[in-house]
């Protein structure tokens, strides 16, 4: 048995790649997905938009990437991990750069809804695709390091927000959503498929299991799902739009280049929330470190949601929204594919995963009417109830730290 200090020797080269493939997949997905949400205030006057209507916009592709979600999960069953996960990532860079064409807001729920299948795929394949490939004992932090690429993508957006948006509009940022297209060549040449699938595919993976068999285990991961996705995308994708918002309507009065530099210790905290959730769940277990995240963002969002008069403590509380807001994600990669069988761990995380998602494209809809009555900041502390919802559910499925995959 290695050393803890040593767990990476433990990793082939092959693992090493399905990571990177998954990783970067995933930063660029996350990139290309939060585009919007910095562009969201000149979209909105463009379009002459209400908050319902933007979040409206924003739910599109939260519903298409629940569709996008269970449609790769059985692809990646029926085709390939690796082999889905090139699809969906060519499905949102185009799409994304499309949404630069966009002349009415018909077109632009298209290319979103478009994108969301692609983003939905890109998790469903990827996260699947690391889970069977890595060893049992350092599944966790594969996952964490995977789900870590969310956060450099949204930094990403941040950045190329910061540095496009005032001088060159929302269409020329974007255009650069086109650029993941090169990854997926980079994937069908690099990437294996897992050896667990191979062997299922040639009929000895044993017996087959339907859908119904495990029909309790997917209702509660997808009710699970549905109460942390709602609190997720119904904080973050009004968070830069709370930032910059004019403090007389909720907001924290911000501008566009200021709102970029607010997020970045944000995602910064999330960055190290997935990675340390990913070691922690490994030494741990699945469920107490879950618990702890969620049950800490629920204390911390309602405070920054009420401090938009103090700029300075947004900032000092940015990097632990973060860290408690995002980190628990890493969970969903891990325990949902250990709950599964390999010949329907595709479809049957694909499902427990994406039906809450699609559950939680009514968050931004919800907050963004709240929003319009109450101010942004109040609506934002919607969400912490249902981050205390999702530390209960937890418990009503099995600890699975280190199980076998086959």
């Amino acid at each position: 048995m290695s050393s803890k200090a040593a767990w990476w020797r433990d990793i082939t080269g092959s693992q090493w790649r399905t990571l990177v493939a998954a990783l970067v997949g995933w930063m660029l997905d996350a990139m290309d997905m939060m585009l919007f949400t910095f562009a969201l205030n000149p979209i909105r006057a463009e379009f002459q938009l209400t908050g319902s209507g933007v979040g409206s916009v924003a739910a599109a592709a939260l519903l298409t990437s629940a569709a996008g979600g269970i449609l790769f999960g059985f692809l990646a069953d029926r085709y390939g991990r690796a082999r889905a996960l090139s699809w969906s990532i060519l499905i949102y860079s185009f799409a994304t750069a499309l949404t630069a064409t966009s002349r009415s807001l018909e077109e632009l729920l298209i290319w979103r809804m478009l994108l969301g299948i692609g983003m939905g795929g890109e998790w469903s394949a990827g996260a699947v695709l690391v889970a069977e490939t890595w060893p049992a004992e350092h599944r966790g932090k594969a996952i964490g390091i995977m789900q870590s690429g969310w956060a450099a993508g949204y930094l990403l957006a941040a950045l190329l927000s910061a540095a496009i948006l005032p001088s060159y509009g929302w269409r020329w940022l974007f255009l650069l959503g086109a650029l993941p297209a090169l990854l997926a060549v980079w994937i069908r040449r690099q990437v294996e498929e897992p050896k667990g699938w191979r062997v299922s595919k040639k009929g000895g993976g044993g017996i087959s299991l339907s859908l119904v068999a495990v029909r309790g285990r997917i209702l509660r991961a997808s009710l699970l799902t549905t109460c942390v996705l709602f609190a997720y995308w119904g904080l973050f994708t009004w968070l830069p739009a709370y930032l910059g918002t004019a403090r007389e309507l909720g907001g924290a009065g911000l501008s566009i280049v200021k709102t970029s530099a607010w997020m970045v210790p944000v995602q910064i905290g999330a960055l190290f929330g997935y990675l340390s959730f990913g070691f922690l769940a490994d030494r741990f277990g699945r469920r107490p470190v879950f618990i702890t995240f969620v049950l800490a963002a629920a204390v911390l969002v309602p405070v920054y949601g009420w401090s938009a008069r103090w700029v300075g403590v947004l900032l000092v509380l940015g990097p632990l929204i973060g860290f408690f807001g995002h980190g628990y994600f890493s969970v969903f990669g891990a325990m949902l594919a250990e709950l599964f069988p390999v010949r329907i761990r595709g479809t049957a995380q694909g499902l427990s995963y994406n039906v809450g998602r699609a559950a939680s494209a009514l968050a931004p809809v919800a907050i963004g009417m709240l929003a319009d009555r109450f101010g942004i900041g109040p609506a934002l502390a919607l969400t912490s109830a249902f981050f205390i919802a999702g530390a209960g559910l937890i418990l009503c499925l099995p600890e699975t730290k280190a199980v076998s995959l086959s």
